[in-house]
């Protein structure tokens, strides 16, 4: 399994990150949100349940996010959520 990490600062460098054998790290370039998998779950959601919407405050606003997100995962449909956070041209394949 190859599991993307970004090379921004805010996130370790995985020098102390012990992996299994199974699992190598692939570096992303600095700015690159097409290959992060969860940009493309908020702009689904955004698409879906977030759009063209005024909220009257900072907690409503919270609460459409955790209802999207609600929404998003109370269906289960790992097929769904692996449609929409793939992109098969971003894919690497070391076999």
């Amino acid at each position: 399994m190859i599991l993307p990490i970004s090379g921004q600062s805010r996130h370790q460098n995985g020098k102390r990150l012990r992996l299994p054998d199974n699992i190598s790290l692939l570096p992303l370039p600095p700015y690159s949100p097409e290959l992060n998998p969860m940009e493309n779950i908020w702009d689904y959601l955004r698409g879906n349940r977030l759009s063209a919407t005024v909220w009257d405050s900072y907690e409503a606003i919270l609460a459409a996010c955790k209802d999207a997100w609600n929404f998003l995962i109370s269906d289960f449909d790992c097929d769904r959520i692996d449609s929409i956070a793939r992109r098969n041209w971003a894919c690497v394949n070391l076999y």
